[in-house]
């Protein structure tokens, strides 16, 4: 429950105080009203004694009487007795609750519970409100106190009127008048006079029956009479002689002089008096519309307390009254209210009137001075101590007298029994009426009232424990009545006077107050002594912090026939539960809804609205989505309604942006409020745009595209993929075409790429580098990816949609803070103005619409024409709720609809990426800059188009086919400087000028026209190769950069030029995707944009075509057998050529047509196999094996001999292809570069090979000499033709395969190995011996070459001789170019199989082992002689030789392994 300013004893003592009555003469109401103030209003902030006063009880102990108040009020008469309050009264405390509302500036209160920060204050609408992010930072200290709580100075107040108003009931005597003042003016000509016809009036309204209101305590009304002298006016002495008479006359005790009005008017400017009067009116002046401005309508509508309309008050009775007073809703009424409410006196009717004339509210009490104060004051004083105090304490003991004499048996109540008091009832029911009813009504004699009028005097003058046993003694002789009204008060006083008993004898008796409570709702349905139990309970629980009995408590009180005691009660119960021990903060929040429900229904938007808010701090952000879009949408409505539309458009905005789980009819309804409440908001405000919730915009999804988009194909061309909006970005594709510009850039810079070099970004979105504003080119637009979203599951209608933009132009500074230079179109947007197309030409989209809970893109278009900065700020839109389409609209619905639609803006703010590189970084989340919405626009530049034409979409393996490429330029900028990188250099060429083959420029005519450049040249038997000496300049590129060879190097604007573009299959199977990056510049130089660049994917499947292996070994034959003398002779080239081509059922055959070589050292000489005049056919999975031998170039005479290439073609058919020209020449070239890369990015696993195996052997010496012994360098090209059938058409392609030769004995191949994956190797955790020490057996065994020249067959007569000795000659061949040492060894130890075979009974005579020097590449010859002891067949291939070189050791030595076996056949004659 609330923290109340009074302590609970206190609030219980001033609920039940003596009443006082005032009877005022006109001359003395007149002297009163100088201050503005009726007389009774004149001694109300004086009321509270200051000092102690003492009274006997009928035992004679003494009592004293602390801190008391007494109530002073003009008496009103009235013919009705009502039992509950009249609608008068209700708007009294309807208004008494609006007027009292959370000040301005206060304090912030706060309430921890649990993990909840629940704030109470001023600041309590944004504190509870889950878009306020910082409400934390404005609360307070938490309260230090047990229970943390919250002040409600509206219930306090809304209390204290209540019990100030209760009517006056029979049953009770508290609140009847125990005296009455008699007020006459020393100015009156015979005030004794009017003392009498006061006392008269006051007899007469008491005693003759005519009135029911006011009501008297007994009989013997005291009666004060007070001489009301006025210092400014009358005569003192005069006064006092009056005085002196009146004592006389009426006793010291029973009269007082009060002297007043000593301030003069001249004084009034210099002299601050304080207004002591302004804290107990201004709840009553009905006047003060400042804080019913709010409120007024809403108490003038037929919702302030259950449809209650105005036309149930009585008009004043004042015919001055102002007619605005007569027919405002809260005006009192006089007539008909009961005399315990002050401000309804026909005095203070009176004042109202005056009120405009005499000043302001605050000007009471203008002519007193502080000495009146005290006088006042001290009036007061004697009043009580001399008057009001002696006459209850009289009227107690006549009480106590006559109850003890009635029986006579004992002076002392306290042991009196319920018997002494038996007779005297007058029963006024009859039998038959049920006993649920009020019960009996008693006489005024009845000795039970006797007994409630002692215990109420008692309990006044505060002495609770003889008022307990009173109450007790009459709660039991009215329950055994059955008077149940008189049972329930004697119940409720009787547990009030426990309550306040010094020192607490005995404890709080609840269920007196429960049962009275009861009593007064059910039996005898009077709901206001009900609700007046149940404050006076729940504030006595609170103090015994017995929390949730006081909440159950109030809920109990809560019903339908007044919404807003039900409303103030529900807010109680709300903070008890909040005060518990263990907070119940869901309790308090869904209690707090439930009173801003019903404050909502009694007119009471403010504190409705304050209640809802409360309750936001527990429910925002927890989950209860249905919860809080009810809050909200209530916080919304009620904000409009108190005139806050900011708020409202804040709170409706909060339910559209959240993710709803309402339903899309409930959506719809929250959409309309809240376009309604926007359209009021801005419909004076058209000056600027505000900011809209829907749809909600994801900013960091927003992509910004520089930049024509792409042409698509048009007829058989076929565009350049480029950049679009439609791609994914990929960032490994980007690094990629980032690494292709950084090739190209370095190519156009003479190998440098410059120091601020950044790659060409035409796409930019949340992965990309926007640290740096991009640049955009003039005239060339801009546009921008929005990613809109619908939250709801209703359909939204955007129209005019286009991006809001301002433009700085070049030379002004975006920091100079001049509003006129920098140019925006915000005011074209917002008031219809013509657009800015001089600047930029803004795109709008004239229509968007969004399903429900769709996500679309728009791409808003901007076209700028001047250089400078540009700044895309955001969107702007008209919002509207889609229609259904269900149902046609009528044309007053269309212009509902069309009512509903408010133009707004959403600002695109898009977060950088966090910075994560230094520690502060990582301490602090900060975000980077993000500027891809800040193009800085830059002159003009070229722009270029590129199509292809016949470029195919799948090739062969190794084919070769031509296309066509066309360059144009669609800008109004010459461009030059055209290049290309790629991916796959070794794809396409375009040929060099010096080697292109003169072809058909036309595609047309070029339809069946081979791709090579050929010669009809019929093969002879036994030709040799055609040799073509080309230098590698003439095609290779300095790196993977390709030079374009367009005409002048210069496009200019509005050219277009062709060229043929030469492509080859890929040697792998599989799709491959090949990216093509050109570049070119503007012929103008110096612009902020260098370069631009143009992107091309394409992807290719290739398919298998042949497989071709190739080896090569040293010719056995001896050398002067070779046709040609040269050195060392010949070596042969093995090719075995495979079709596996499986998957293509189109290829009929492949045609080998030419083999042709290209090396710098070795050349094809001839052909061996085939040797027929044809070339190979195959079909699938066919082999053939071909063979030719190779010999070394002839040696070149020119200084730049090292970069001659040998080319040699041998043609298996009739026509020759000149593969030294384009494009068979290109594509070896860049095949070869390609293999040149290729080893740089492999593991060097060779190398440690190599290295293990030569151990204790210098590497260099060893490793040249081995290298050039066995290095051949010999490149292989096989062209070939492919006959396929496709669409009942033949067609011939044709293609080329390369194998590189770089070894001799080693096999090379066409196809690039698959990488296998590797196996799992287990772990070894002892680390392994040492591999033992290899001798270089492999590479020193081809340091020599050995032949063995015999005859083929020898006869031999073994019967003439039985030993058979044929010559051999042994040839050794150094093919090292150092001298070599050999050891010819002759002892025949040989096991290898093949020796095994044939028959091996001979041997070797003559000297069985030779020791030789050969020097490099010498040939030297050496007869043996073999002796056969029979005919058979010999392998004459058992001699052992090692070789070393001459400068190492013996360890070196090393056995020539020969080739093959050397077979003699001896007959026998």
């Amino acid at each position: 429950m609330a923290q109340c300013v009074q302590s609970v004893q206190e609030f219980v003592q001033d609920s039940f105080v003596p009443m006082v009555a005032v009877l005022c003469s006109e001359e003395a109401e007149r002297v009163t009203r100088k201050n503005n103030l009726s007389f009774a209003e004149l001694l109300r902030p004086f009321c509270r004694l200051t000092s102690e006063g003492h009274i006997r009880d009928p035992n004679n102990q003494v009592q004293v009487v602390k801190n008391l108040r007494i109530c002073v009020n003009n008496v009103v008469t009235n013919l009705n007795s009502p039992s509950t309050f009249s609608p008068a009264q209700r708007r009294m405390l309807n208004e008494v609750v609006l007027s009292c509302q959370p000040q301005e500036g206060a304090a912030t209160n706060v309430i921890t519970a649990g993990d909840y920060d629940l704030n109470f204050s001023d600041h309590s609408l944004k504190a509870s409100l889950p878009w306020y992010s910082a409400w934390r930072e404005t609360l307070s200290e938490v309260s230090t106190s047990q229970h943390y709580t919250a002040t409600t100075p509206w219930f306090e107040a809304y209390r204290e009127n209540f019990l100030q108003s209760m009517p006056a009931s029979e049953h009770e005597f508290l609140n009847h008048y125990l005296a009455c003042l008699l007020v006459v003016s020393s100015t009156e000509a015979v005030p004794v006079e009017q003392f009498l016809k006061l006392s008269q009036e006051q007899h007469r309204v008491q005693h003759s029956g005519d009135y029911t209101n006011p009501k008297w305590f007994i009989p013997n009304t005291l009666k004060y009479y007070v001489l009301l002298h006025d210092m400014s006016e009358g005569d003192e002495q005069r006064a006092d002689s009056v005085y002196e008479d009146m004592k006389q006359r009426y006793g010291h005790q029973g009269c007082y002089l009060l002297k007043m009005n000593s301030r003069t008017i001249s004084a009034e400017e210099d002299e601050q008096i304080p207004d002591p009067w302004s804290q107990y009116l201004h709840r009553n002046n009905l006047q003060n519309q400042d804080v019913l401005e709010d409120g007024a309508a809403a108490v003038n509508s037929a919702a302030v307390e259950n449809n209650m309309n105005a036309a149930e008050v009585d008009s004043p009775e004042k015919d001055g009254a102002p007619s605005s007073l007569e027919s405002h809703p809260l005006q009192l009424d006089t007539a008909s209210s009961p005399g315990s409410l002050p401000p309804l006196s026909a005095a203070n009717t009176e004042l109202k009137k005056a009120a405009p004339e005499g000043g302001a509210a605050g000007s009471h009490g203008t002519c007193l001075t502080l000495n009146d104060h005290g006088h006042i004051r001290q009036f007061i004083q004697e009043f009580t101590f001399r008057g009001l105090l002696p006459h209850i304490e009289k009227n107690i003991r006549q009480l106590n007298d006559q109850l003890v004499s009635r029986k006579g048996l004992s002076r002392s109540l306290f042991t009196a029994t319920k018997k002494w008091f038996g007779g005297g009832k007058a029963p006024e029911k009859s039998i038959s009426e049920p006993k649920s009813t009020c019960g009996l009504l008693y006489p005024p004699e009845a000795p039970e009232l006797q007994i409630r009028k002692m215990a109420d005097l008692c309990f006044l003058v505060q002495h609770y424990e003889l008022a307990y046993s009173c109450y007790h003694t009459a709660k039991k002789d009215f329950l055994s009545d059955q008077a149940m009204l008189y049972a329930a008060g004697a119940l409720e006083m009787a547990a009030v006077s426990a309550f306040l008993q010094a020192g607490a004898p005995r404890p709080y008796p609840a269920h007196y107050m429960d049962t009275a409570i009861q009593t007064y709702r059910d039996v005898c349905k009077n709901m206001v002594l009900a609700e007046r139990c149940a404050l006076l309970s729940a504030e006595i629980l609170k103090s015994q912090v017995k929390y949730s009995e006081a909440a159950t408590l109030l809920i109990k009180m809560t019903s339908e026939d007044s919404d807003l005691r039900s409303a103030l009660l529900l807010e109680q119960a709300a903070h008890c539960f909040i005060n518990m021990r263990n907070p119940m903060v869901r309790k308090f929040a869904f209690h707090m809804i439930l009173a801003g429900h019903r404050f909502s229904k009694a007119g009471q938007r403010r504190h409705a609205l304050r209640c809802y808010c409360q309750a936001m701090q527990v429910y925002k952000e927890r989950g209860w989505s249905l919860a809080e879009d009810h809050i909200n949408f209530t916080i919304g409505r009620q904000s409009f309604t108190l005139s806050q539309p900011e708020n409202a458009v804040t709170a409706f905005r909060q339910i559209l942006t959240n993710d709803s789980r309402q339903t899309a009819t409930q959506q719809g309804a929250f959409l309309r409020e809240y376009l309604y409440v926007y359209k009021s908001v801005i419909g004076g405000k058209e000056d600027s745009l505000p900011q809209l919730p829907l749809p909600c915009i994801h900013s960091s999804a927003t992509r910004v595209y520089f930049g024509h988009e792409r042409r698509l194909a048009e007829g058989e061309k076929q565009a350049a993929t480029h950049v679009s909006l439609d791609q994914e970005y990929d960032q490994d594709q980007a690094s990629m075409w980032g690494h292709l510009e950084e090739q190209l850039v370095a190519s156009a810079n003479r190998g440098v790429v410059p120091g601020n070099f950044q790659p060409s970004q035409c796409c930019l979105n949340s992965q990309t580098d926007n640290l740096r504003c991009p640049l955009a080119v003039a005239e060339e637009p801009i546009v921008v990816e929005v990613s809109f979203r619908n939250p709801l599951k209703v359909p939204l209608a955007l129209s005019n949609l286009s991006l809001l933009w301002s433009f700085t132009a070049e030379g002004t500074s975006p920091s100079e803070e001049n509003a006129e230079e920098a140019i925006t179109n915000e005011e074209t947007l917002t008031q219809g103005m013509k657009q800015k197309d001089d600047i930029v030409t803004t795109e709008i989209i004239l229509e968007f619409h969004l399903g429900p809970e769709e996500t679309k893109l728009a791409r808003l278009r901007l076209l700028p024409h001047r250089i400078g900065q540009l700044n895309i700020v955001g969107v702007v839109y008209n919002l509207a709720a889609a229609s259904s389409g269900e149902t046609a609209p009528s044309t007053e619905g269309q212009q509902t609809l069309d009512l509903m639609v408010v133009r707004g803006r959403q600002d695109l703010k898009i977060q950088g990426p966090r910075l994560n590189q230094t520690k502060e970084d990582k301490m602090v989340i900060q975000h980077g800059l993000d500027r891809r919405l800040d193009p800085i626009i830059t002159p003009p530049m070229p722009l270029m188009e590129v199509f292809f034409l016949q470029f195919p979409t799948a090739l062969l393996c190794g084919e070769i086919r031509k296309a066509y490429v066309e360059f144009c330029n669609v800008s109004g900028v010459a461009l030059s400087g055209l290049r290309v990188a790629s991916t796959h250099p070794d794809f396409f060429t375009f040929g060099s000028q010096t080697t292109t083959p003169l072809t058909p420029v036309s595609p047309t005519s070029a339809e069946n026209c081979s791709a090579y450049k050929t010669l009809a040249t019929p093969r002879q038997p036994g030709s040799v190769a055609t040799e073509v000496l080309v230098s590698a300049g003439d095609f290779s590129q300095p790196s993977g950069v390709m030079g374009i060879p367009i005409e002048g190097s210069t496009l200019q604007p509005g050219e277009s030029t062709q060229l043929p573009l030469w492509l080859r299959g890929p040697d792998q199977e599989g799709v491959h995707e090949i990216n093509f990056l050109f570049y070119y510049e503007s012929t103008e130089k110096g612009n902020k944009i260098s370069h631009r660049v143009l992107r091309h994917s394409v992807f290719i499947c290739a398919s298998r075509s042949l497989s071709v292996k190739a080896s090569a070994c040293r010719s056995s034959g001896p050398p002067h057998h070779s046709l040609e003398d040269q050195g060392s002779g010949g070596t042969l080239v093995f090719i075995d050529v495979e079709n596996i081509n499986t998957s293509e059922a189109g290829v009929r055959e492949f045609h080998i047509i030419q083999v042709s070589s290209s090396s710098q050292h070795w050349r094809l000489h001839k052909c061996i196999n085939p040797a027929k005049d044809k070339d190979c056919k195959l079909t699938s999975r066919e082999r053939a094996k071909l063979c030719f031998r190779a010999t070394p170039c002839k040696p070149q005479a020119t200084s730049n001999a090292v970069q001659k290439y040998t080319f040699a073609d041998l043609n298996l058919g009739n026509e020759r292809i000149i593969s030294s020209s384009t494009p068979c020449g290109d594509f070896f070239f860049r095949g070869c570069r390609s293999a040149e890369v290729q080893p740089v990015e492999a593991p060097t696993s060779r190398t440690t090979a190599s290295s293990r195996s030569q151990v204790c052997v210098p590497t260099e010496d060893i490793g040249n000499i081995v290298k050039k012994c066995n290095e051949l360098d010999l490149n292989i090209i096989v062209i070939w033709k492919a006959y396929v059938v496709e669409d009942n058409k033949q067609l011939i392609l044709e293609g080329q395969l390369h194998v590189a030769l770089q070894t001799i004995g080693k096999e090379a191949t066409s196809l690039t190995p698959k990488e296998e994956t590797q196996e799992m190797v287990l772990l070894k955790f002892k680390s392994e011996a040492p591999p033992p020490v290899i001798l270089p057996a492999a590479e020193l065994s081809q340091l020599i070459k050995t032949n063995l020249h015999y005859p083929e067959t020898y006869t031999h007569l073994f019967v003439q001789d039985s030993l058979c000795v044929v010559p051999v000659t042994l040839t050794l061949s150094n093919c090292s170019l150092a001298r070599v040492e050999v050891i010819i060894d002759l002892r025949h130890k040989s096991a290898s199989p093949e020796s095994v075979e044939v028959h091996s009974s001979f041997t070797w005579v003559g000297q069985t082992q030779h020791h030789l020097q050969l020097r490099p590449q010498e040939v030297l010859c050496l007869t043996l002689r073999a002796c056969f002891l029979q005919p058979g067949v010999y392998n004459l291939n058992t001699p052992r030789v090692f070789a070393k070189l001459t400068d190492q050791g013996a360890m070196c030595e090393t056995s020539q392994q020969t080739a093959s076996p050397a077979l003699i056949i001896i007959n026998g004659a």
